[in-house]
Formats: C-alpha cells, sequence, structure tokens
C-alpha cells in the first residue's frame, strides 16, 4: 500500500536519477497501472474545521451536547451510593465519599478531559492540534513494534466500548427500576430484573426506526432531569446538613482512609461509576466543537452533579441505613413518582446514547476494514453519522439481557461497569499520553504524574468487560489479520495489462463469446489474480468485460453524472469501472437504465475506436452476465498453529458469515455467477 501511495503522489522511482533498465521497467509499469487505479478517488479528504463559531451558537451547541454526550455521565448519581459496601457507617464516611468524588469529577473529567484531552483534536482550527495525526504517524513509521502495540491497544479500547454499549443499558435500567421497591416491599428483585428485561427488549426493538426520531426529545429530557436533579439537591442540603459542601477540603478523603483501610480502596470502583461516560465527550467531537462540549460539561453538568452528590450525602448523614438505595430513598415523598418517571426516561437516554456509538464505532471500524461486514442502515438522510446496524444491534441485545438476568442488578454489575470506564480512561490516558511525548513535547515527569494513578485505581474483580472484550478483539484481530494477508496475496498476484492483453491476444486459445460481463471485485490498484484464475479455468471471456469496483460514500447520494468512473485496461475489450453510491441512494442495478448508463460511460472514453464503440454497441444487445469473485483463505502446512487456526477456521467463519462486498447490490440472481478461488497463504 505505501507503494501505491507513492505512485499516486508521483514518487515512484524512489528519489532516484538515472537508474538501470531494471528501475526504468518499474516506472513504466507503474505509470501504466496508474490507469487502472482509482486509489485517489479512494482517498478522504483531508479535513481540518476552521470555523469560528460566535457565542450563541456555540450556546445553542452546548444545550444539544447535553443529550447526546452526557446522557451517561449525568444518570451516574442513580448507582453510585447504592455500589458502594460500606457498613456500619459513621458521620464522617459520607463525606469522605462525597470528597472521594468531587475531585474525582474535578481531576478526571473537568481538568483532564475537558482541558487536556480535548485539546488533543483533530476538529480545531488552532494549527498546533491540527498536525496530531501527521506527527504520530511519522513517529510510529520508525517503530514496527510500537505500530502494532498501538493498533492492538486502539482495538481493545474500540472492544471495550462496544462492551459498554451492553453494561450502560443493563445497568441503568436496572438501576433506575430498582428504586420503585422502596415504594413497596412486595416487589421483589425478580420484578425488577423481569421489567428490566421488557424495557431493554422494547429500548432495542426500537433502534430500527433510528436515533433521528427520539433525538429532538434527548436535550430537553436531560435539562429536566439536571434542573430536578439540583433541586432536590438543594432542598436535601438544607434540610438535613447545611455544611455538606465542606466536604470539598481533601482532609476527608485522608481520614476516611485512615477509618476503613482496605475498604476504602475497594469503594474506588464505585467513585469511578460517578465518572461513566466521560469518554464521550472525546467520542462526540465530530459532532459538536470543542468549547460547546467544554461549556455544557463546566456550566451546567459539573455543578449540577456536584450539588446532586451532595444533596444524596447530605440524606445519608441523617439516614446511613439507606445507602443501598440512596438517590430514591432520598427523593422527597411528594415528588417520587415524576422523577421515578424522569429517571428512567433518563435512564433510556442514557442507553440510547452508548448503543448509538457503538453502531458509530462499527461502523468506523468497518471503514477501516477491522471489522466482519455487516449491515450498516443509515437512518437519516440529514446525518450520515446516524446509523443502525441490526445484526450489532441483536448481539448487544443478547449481551445486555444475559448481563440483566444474570446478575440481577447488585454489586457485581456495577464493579464490571466501573472496570470498562477504568480501563477505557487508561487506554485514553496512555494514547493523549503519547500525544504529549510526541506532539506537544511534555516533560516526562509531568506526564508520568498524568498516568500513574491510574494503576492505584483498578478495583479487584470485574471480570465481565474482559470477556465481552476479548470476544469482540478476537473477532477484530482474526478479520484483521486475515484482510491484510488477502491483500498482499492480491497485491503481489494481481495482472498486469500486457499479460491480459497475451491472455486474449488472437493467437491464444480463449473463446469471446458474445456479450457482457461485470465482473465484481474489490480491489482498487489493479487486477485482482481471481480475474486471471476465471480466464483461466473458464477458457471464456465475454467480448466486453468490466471489471467494477463498488463504493460507497459518506455523503446521501451522487449524481447520476458522476456516480460511473471508467477507464480502459489493454486493447481486447476489458475496461475497468468504478461505481459510486451515495448511503441514501438506490443500489438497483437490474435495470436497462444501468446497463446504458456504464455503457454511455465507455463509449465516452478518448481512448477508444470506432469500432470498440460498435462492438461495445453490439455486446450490450446480446446477453448480459454478473460475476462475483468469492476467495477463500487457507494457511499453508508450513505456517504455526496459531496462523492456521486463525486463518483456518476464526477467519473462515467470520467471512462465511459476514455480508459480501456486493450483497448490497440488487443485480438478477438469474443472470449472476460466482466464482471461487482459494489463496494460499
Amino acid at each position: 500500500m505505501m507503494i501505491n501511495t507513492n505512485v499516486e503522489n508521483g514518487n515512484s522511482d524512489g528519489g532516484c536519477v538515472g537508474g538501470s533498465d531494471n528501475h526504468s521497467g518499474e516506472r513504466a509499469e507503474a505509470a501504466v497501472d496508474r490507469t487502472m487505479s482509482f486509489t485517489r478517488l479512494y482517498q478522504p479528504h483531508q479535513h481540518i474545521d476552521t470555523k469560528e463559531y460566535p457565542a450563541m451558537e456555540t450556546m445553542v451547541l452546548a444545550y444539544q451536547s447535553l443529550g447526546v454526550v452526557y446522557g451517561d455521565l449525568a444518570t451516574s448519581p442513580v448507582n453510585t451510593f447504592s455500589s458502594t459496601r460500606l457498613n456500619n457507617l459513621s458521620e464522617e464516611d459520607p463525606l469522605g465519599t462525597l470528597s472521594l468524588i468531587i475531585w474525582t469529577l474535578t481531576f478526571l473529567v473537568l481538568i483532564k478531559y475537558v482541558f487536556i484531552v480535548l485539546q488533543a483534536d483533530d476538529y480545531e482550527s488552532n494549527m498546533e492540534y491540527s498536525n496530531v495525526s501527521t506527527r504520530i504517524k511519522k513517529f510510529l513509521e520508525r517503530s514496527l513494534t510500537a505500530q502494532n502495540f498501538v493498533t492492538v491497544l486502539v482495538l481493545l479500547g474500540t472492544c471495550m466500548v462496544i462492551g459498554d454499549g451492553a453494561l450502560t443499558p443493563a445497568t441503568c435500567v436496572l438501576s433506575a427500576l430498582e428504586g420503585i421497591q422502596s415504594r413497596s416491599s412486595k416487589i421483589i428483585q425478580e420484578h425488577v430484573v423481569w421489567l428490566s428485561v421488557v424495557l431493554s427488549v422494547a429500548l432495542f426493538a426500537f433502534q430500527r426506526c433510528g436515533t433521528g426520531k427520539v433525538g429532538f426529545t434527548f436535550s430537553p429530557i436531560m435539562l429536566m432531569w439536571f434542573a430536578t436533579n439540583v433541586s432536590i439537591g438543594v432542598y436535601n442540603i438544607i434540610t438535613y446538613e447545611p455544611s455538606i459542601l465542606k466536604a470539598a477540603s481533601p482532609h476527608y478523603i485522608l481520614k476516611f482512609f485512615v477509618r476503613n483501610g482496605n475498604t476504602a480502596f475497594d469503594l474506588l470502583g464505585a467513585v469511578f461509576l460517578s465518572i461513566t461516560g466521560a469518554e464521550a465527550m472525546f467520542a462526540d467531537l465530530g459532532h459538536f466543537n470543542k468549547r460547546a462540549i467544554q461549556w455544557g460539561f463546566s456550566f451546567v453538568v459539573y455543578p449540577s452533579l456536584i450539588l446532586t452528590y451532595a444533596g444524596e450525602t447530605a440524606y445519608l448523614t441523617k439516614n446511613p441505613q439507606k445507602i443501598t438505595d440512596a438517590y430514591y430513598s432520598s427523593i422527597p415523598e411528594n415528588v417520587y413518582w415524576p422523577m421515578f418517571v424522569i429517571s428512567t426516561l433518563a435512564a433510556v437516554v442514557s442507553s440510547q446514547s452508548m448503543i448509538s456509538a457503538t453502531f458509530s464505532i462499527v461502523k468506523q471500524s468497518l471503514s477501516l476494514d477491522c471489522f466482519p461486514r455487516v449491515n450498516i442502515i443509515h437512518t437519516s438522510s440529514k446525518h450520515q453519522g446516524q446509523v443502525y446496524s441490526p445484526e450489532i444491534n441483536y448481539i448487544l441485545m443478547i449481551l445486555t439481557l444475559g448481563l440483566v438476568v444474570g446478575f440481577k442488578g447488585g454489586v457485581e454489575l456495577a464493579i464490571a461497569y466501573g472496570v470498562v470506564v477504568i480501563w477505557v480512561m487508561i487506554i485514553m490516558t496512555f494514547l493523549t499520553t503519547l500525544v504529549m511525548l510526541v506532539v506537544w513535547k511534555t516533560n516526562i515527569v509531568l506526564v508520568m504524574s498524568f498516568f500513574l494513578p491510574y494503576m492505584l485505581k483498578i478495583p479487584q474483580g470485574g471480570w465481565v468487560p474482559f470477556v465481552i472484550s476479548a470476544f469482540f478483539l478476537t473477532v477484530v484481530l482474526s478479520w484483521r489479520y486475515g484482510r491484510i494477508k488477502k491483500t498482499t496475496y492480491e497485491a503481489e498476484r494481481k495482472m498486469s495489462i500486457e499479460e491480459l492483453d497475451q491472455m486474449l491476444s488472437l493467437n491464444s486459445n480463449i473463446n469471446r463469446t458474445q456479450g457482457i460481463c461485470f465482473f465484481f471485485t474489490d480491489l482498487v490498484y489493479g487486477i485482482p489474480p481471481i480475474v486471471r484464475h476465471y480466464i483461466q479455468h473458464t477458457n471464456s471471456v465475454r467480448e466486453i468485460m468490466v471489471i467494477m469496483t463498488l463504493k460507497i460514500l459518506p455523503i446521501k447520494t451522487v449524481q447520476t453524472e458522476d456516480r460511473f468512473n471508467v477507464g480502459k485496461l489493454g486493447n481486447e475489450g476489458v475496461y475497468r469501472c468504478l461505481v459510486r453510491f451515495g448511503y441514501k441512494d438506490s443500489r438497483n442495478m437490474k435495470e436497462d437504465e444501468y446497463v446504458a448508463s456504464v455503457l454511455t460511460k465507455l463509449q465516452e472514453l478518448t481512448n477508444i475506436t470506432r469500432n470498440e464503440e460498435h462492438r461495445i454497441q453490439t455486446a450490450a444487445e446480446k446477453e448480459i452476465v454478473y460475476v462475483v469473485g468469492r476467495t477463500i483463505l487457507k494457511a499453508n502446512k508450513e505456517k504455526g498453529t496459531l496462523e492456521r487456526l486463525t486463518i483456518d477456521y476464526l477467519y473462515r467463519f467470520l467471512q462465511k458469515n459476514s455480508r459480501a462486498a456486493v450483497s448490497t447490490l440488487e443485480i438478477p440472481p438469474e443472470r449472476t455467477l460466482q466464482i471461487g478461488m482459494t489463496y494460499e497463504i
């Protein structure tokens, strides 16, 4: 792929002057291959957002971010205190817990995420950070080990986020519905579990409608959630402990650890639940500008969370026995049911945010060929980022239901939830550390002080997120390894135009059958070896053969005149066509209009003769067939056990059960032929 990039940029000679005949031949071949390549058309546009947002527009974006970015973080007060294992609370124990929460929110979210991590983006106009990707790339190019390590680390973080897509609905829905138990002793945990199952199934069933159907309600719900929580928090502070905000003094943390010893360290896992969802700030930079996210947290979310936790703590100082149901017990009797409804809606919003984030991260992984092909449906014609995947939705639903029924709520599920947050933050911290060292040239002592505190905050237990992440990581790494081997094999064995011309020359025994063959392949650069395989074993080629490559662009629609990009391959009626669709375009290739459009483009080529134009027109009046290539990878016997297991079993299983590259096309099945070829790796 590096050779491909250099050729496209005119650097195929490697900087040599003069050179041998071999080098001249290589340059000539590269120059010819340029006519066969659509690589430049595949390159993404370099994007640096230089737009300056006025204060009013930033305020509107900050308001919208409340429902999209902060749904998970905002609902953390529901389950943070109830996840602690403290018994025999003294009056100062809740103060120590509140002090831990305040400083965790302050250091790890306000300072780290809002004012440090958000600086490492490629969306803002500040040129100091606009070259982040380029400089890190140059650093990594010098070490293959560093490349592999960072790649696996990023994929692990991705799998953790996907696992969070199952843990968040399970935890949030259960926590919201558990509050109903405080109103009646007849309602047991089993009832809450099955209510959670019903609500979870409804939540995932509704995903097919798309986030756009419910997105307009997110921000008002969350704004109402913040307002009511602040009101109740202030009421509880005034009623139970007006001096509760003295917990902002960190000396209460020291006293808390001295009194509780190892139990206090175990509590850190529950304290981390207070910052679940903070990673969404960086993930959603593409939807909002940096300042809007900073304003939303600094002026709304942060003070609201502090007052909400302070209100809960004030209530617990007088009612320490209620710590297992702290949030709902602290709600005044006359507003309990309205708050129960609001909290349930907020839990749904929180769950929706992580589920949608999972769809988005899978879509991004697909674009990098790091995930098996699944069906991606765009649910909005205005926002290309709003997507839905039925397969991923079903997997998340099964995982969520398993977590709900298996754990039935309880501290274990909260610990698993907290572990996901911690490990995502550890990975984010490492990657941010890399940016600080490579890009910002930060002093190593400051960097280590930024990184090391996490190593003391990993709770014991929490095996669930590791099992989920290990499953997805196995899938991702197996798929990626197989795709790299397939790409390497094809690049090394691709056909040249000279070889193609020789095979189809008048002196060969290849029959040229009348009609047109559309041969579909996903190789962008060159002619794939499966074409050679097809010609050699069928001993026949249609009079006109068009090698087709499909590309789905991140835009709503592609204009008809821009849909097809064609080129000529050799001298014997073989052509290349890149077909580009927008995500809302119909992909119906059954109609005669489609064939006519491709043929018209071919006839408009400047390097074809009138005789070729006539041949194209005549062939169009005959039979038209569609050939789909399918390759199977097989590890040779010299490979090790792990490589053979990965290629022959894991990758092959994923390949058989994933969607084909042309599966979204509507082509006539009665005229479709599938050609298979085994690649021995």
